[in-house]
């Protein structure tokens, strides 16, 4: 099942189910459905699975439809149905947005080249991990070592912890069509396909997972490669999740690519890239175990949205920084639409310093 948020200019935000070429309209059938987040209230007062509880909903024919291709071509800001992030929360403050690096055979290198003093010639995953095996020379390589060595530990066991980031709460949260910010203070922008995880904590304070949406983690990797230690604020800014939310995707395996467009023109081609856990150094037990344990994370009501990783960036691979007018698409075949975002000049108010009052 794939969940979608959007809005009609007009009546209200709504949520629909994809099928097929329609989207199934789930508020028409219950007008206090303006969140996914409403619907999983109102499954948990029944006692009763999210997706069965939607599918009882659903067997209903009289519930409307709309063009899945209208849709999902419209924009935010315009007089047109346009998209939400599938997964957010009445008050921004209870969405929290975070993420996990150094998880794919692939981003060490990617990290390393980033951080090594000596740049190295590309090597496949497998070199990649084998190097990190035996030779780390990095803070980086050290830390991807520790995946490969336990991130991956028998069932009742706690492995290896991953490296782990705080991106920001809900207001820094963008949809498909949404506009991708390049602060006043950045030095450039910097796309990052990933796999984003989507929770929420029940009334128990239990940890449950919905399901899987395609993200652009949007970091500013100029920065960062100054020093790794700027990683932390290099994450500080605006990311995109969606267009849908796909219960059914197994973590396993999927391929994605990464396109950047410019006036028309495309000026950066991923190439097919994989993730799940065939390609990490960690299991998905292992990354939400290391998330959950702490009892803030486990707060009724609240939202997660946790970034996996990518094994590749452009940031190495070219001569350009971002610019506003870029576009950015991330598609998948796990996933019925490509999430588009377009970049932006963000506010000035933080090109120069910021002056504090005294209280």
């Amino acid at each position: 099942m794939e969940f979608v948020q959007f809005e009609i200019p007009g009546p209200s935000r709504r949520v629909g189910v994809i099928e097929g070429d329609i989207v199934r309209d789930l508020t028409a059938r219950d007008p206090k459905f303006n969140y996914l987040y409403d619907v999983l209230q109102t499954a948990f007062d029944a006692r009763r699975p999210l997706t069965e509880f939607v599918r009882s909903l659903l067997a209903e024919d009289s519930i409307p439809t709309l063009s899945r291709q209208l849709l999902f071509q419209g924009s935010p800001g315009r007089n047109e149905p346009f998209v939400h992030p599938p997964l957010d929360h009445p008050d921004q403050r209870r969405v929290l947005i975070t993420g996990t690096g150094l998880t794919h055979l692939g981003s060490m290198e990617s990290r390393d080249q980033m951080h090594a003093a000596q740049k190295e010639e590309h090597s496949g995953p497998s070199v990649a991990a084998e190097r990190a095996a035996t030779s780390p020379q990095t803070d980086s390589a050290r830390m991807f070592e520790f995946g490969v060595q336990g991130g991956k530990p028998q069932p009742g066991e706690r492995g290896t912890a991953p490296e782990w980031f705080y991106k920001g709460d809900g207001g820094i949260l963008r949809g498909h069509r949404g506009a991708l910010e390049i602060p006043a203070f950045a030095l450039d922008g910097g796309e990052e396909p990933e796999i984003v995880g989507c929770y929420i904590i029940d009334p128990s304070g239990r940890p449950r997972r919905l399901g899987f949406a395609l993200g652009n983690e949007w970091s500013d990797h100029a920065t960062e490669a100054i020093n790794y230690l700027y990683l932390a604020p290099s994450k500080l800014r605006t990311c995109s999740i969606g267009p849908t939310l796909n219960t059914d995707w197994d973590f396993q395996d999927a391929a994605l690519c990464c396109t950047v467009e410019r006036e028309g023109r495309t000026i950066y081609d991923s190439g097919e890239l994989r993730t799940g856990e065939k390609w990490m150094c960690h299991l998905l037990r292992n990354l939400e175990d290391h998330h959950f344990k702490y009892a803030q994370h486990r707060r009724p009501g609240d939202i997660h949205l946790h970034f996996f990783g990518t094994s590749k960036l452009s940031h190495k691979t070219r001569n350009w920084r971002f610019r506003a007018g870029d576009e950015i698409r991330i598609e998948s075949p796990c996933f019925s639409e490509a999430l588009v975002n377009h970049v932006v000049g963000g506010s000035r108010a933080g090109e120069g310093p910021i002056l504090v009052a005294p209280a």
